[in-house]
């Protein structure tokens, strides 16, 4: 090997309804990629343990995400779709990983500090710890694409930090083994057996504000319904929750400086331009100078148009369990047969008996 295949690895985690900002962050992001790329895509059920350890209906969960990739135009036969604990190599390179990564590195990440809150103390250690899970999940495949949000950069800086130092302190022992590549890092020639990963982070919209906060992520977990749009809601519910969606009284503008201080009407604009595949700019020479009484009323047009495909195949889907179990199992065995060669040759690397 003289050179990293291209690989793109992305992940969802099965709690919650699936919203608006899932599927314009990460899901059509995936069925972009899948034109021109080896992908592999999986439901990170181990992940979601990590804040809240018992769920009430974690396999329908899984089944949902896995229903929301097919429904979106994933193809599970030409590439995997999968649920993470159905592979084990997963958990055990994560333990690897957590033996190299630093205490340091894994406190320093915002999303621990923002989920522990000040009782750090009473915190799981898979919070702590889940950074390198992520890693793991990614470079068992030894993946060199991930598709992330602007909030999951850091823990990909991480996962690069990971794989740099498994790569340095194991050089000698890759190089023994006739696994690695060469390759620069910064200055630095290493014989690398993982990949550095890159981001790919693109698209009019990376992230999604809440319909009722201009300045808060569209979550799953906030109380109130009416901050997100979720992938099951129907037409009607959809065209409540814009008509309602927070803005201010002044008109749109007609360039992008003028969206500036109003993060509202910055984020319905986002949310019209990743829906129909514009720039934000294309958007406003359209709208500029409207008011949103004529806004909002298209924005549910176009959202309509758009989701109202996905949820009744997800719906259908969800009616036909066995369908989707049945892609999950052929993805795990799938999956499993690449991670397991990855692992075969840490093992090796490291000097584990097999």
């Amino acid at each position: 090997m003289n050179e990293f295949k291209p690989l793109v690895f992305s992940g969802v985690q099965p709690t919650g309804n699936l919203h608006l900002g899932n599927y314009l962050g990460a899901i059509c992001k995936f069925v972009a990629l899948q034109e021109n790329n080896d992908c592999i895509y999986c439901v990170v059920d181990l992940h979601s343990i990590t804040a809240q350890l018992v769920h009430e209906d974690l396999k329908g969960q899984i089944r949902s995400i896995a229903a929301a990739f097919i429904a979106s135009g994933i193809d599970p036969k030409k590439h995997i779709v999968f649920n993470q604990s159905a592979v084990p190599q997963h958990a055990e390179l994560a333990w690897i990983f957590n033996c190299v990564a630093r205490i340091g590195w894994m406190s320093r990440m915002t999303q621990f500090k923002d989920k522990a809150g000040k009782d750090r103390e009473n915190a799981s250690l898979g919070l702590l710890a889940y950074p390198s899970l992520m890693a793991a999940d990614i470079l068992v495949y030894r993946a060199t694409h991930v598709p992330v949000g602007d909030d999951q950069k850091q823990h990909l800086e991480l996962t690069r930090d990971i794989a740099q130092k498994f790569n340095i302190d194991f050089m000698e022992h890759i190089r023994r083994g006739g696994y690695g590549v060469d390759i620069v890092v910064g200055e630095e020639p290493i014989h690398a057996y993982f990949p550095p990963v890159e981001p790919l982070i693109g698209g009019a919209t990376t992230r999604v504000m809440s319909l009722r906060d201009g300045t808060k992520k569209m979550s799953k977990s906030d109380p109130s319904d009416l901050s997100r749009i979720n992938l099951m809601d129907d037409a009607e519910t959809i065209s409540k929750k814009i008509r309602k969606a927070k803005t201010d009284p002044d008109a749109l503008p007609s360039e992008l400086d003028g969206l500036k201080g109003r993060p509202e009407a910055e984020n319905l604009v986002g949310i019209y331009a990743a829906l129909s595949d514009k720039t934000k700019e294309q958007v406003l020479a359209e709208f500029g100078g409207q008011q949103f009484s004529v806004f909002k009323p298209a924005l549910v047009d176009l959202a309509v148009e758009v989701l109202s495909p996905i949820t009744g195949e997800m719906r259908r889907l969800m009616g036909d369990t066995a369908h989707i179990d049945a892609i999950l199992r052929d993805g795990g065995e799938r999956a499993r047969v690449r991670a397991e060669k990855t692992m075969s040759e840490v093992r090796e690397i490291i000097g584990f008996l097999q």
